[in-house]
């Protein structure tokens, strides 16, 4: 490779750790081990996600850290999301069976 290529290369992992720090709020990872790391990053990339969905079903316009911030805060609540969120109308093209069903 030549030293343009391994600049970029590297570039990249620069640029994606600076994602995870900022969009993630991953500080510092909390173990040491390739799994402890990569199970950290996951979950912190679910939770993302799962906001992300949140705020896509209810179209709030609420910013990702304040969606955050709300949704830590219901961890001590009892209330329901979209009231904090904002009680926006809701559409449901499919809406779901009252009981989860497995199909094998």
């Amino acid at each position: 490779m030549t030293i343009a290529k391994l600049y970029k290369a590297r570039w990249d992992v620069e640029l994606f750790f600076k994602t995870i720090k900022q969009n993630l709020k991953i500080k510092k990872f909390l173990g040491t081990s390739v799994n402890a790391v990569k199970s950290q990053i996951l979950v912190a990339l679910i939770a993302y996600l799962l906001v992300q969905i949140l705020r896509y079903q209810l179209r709030s316009n609420i910013s990702i850290p304040d969606a955050m911030a709300v949704i830590g805060t219901l961890l001590l609540l009892k209330e329901p999301i979209s009231r904090l969120l904002g009680d926006l109308p809701r559409t449901c093209r499919h809406p779901p069976s009252p009981q989860m069903q497995f199909k094998f």
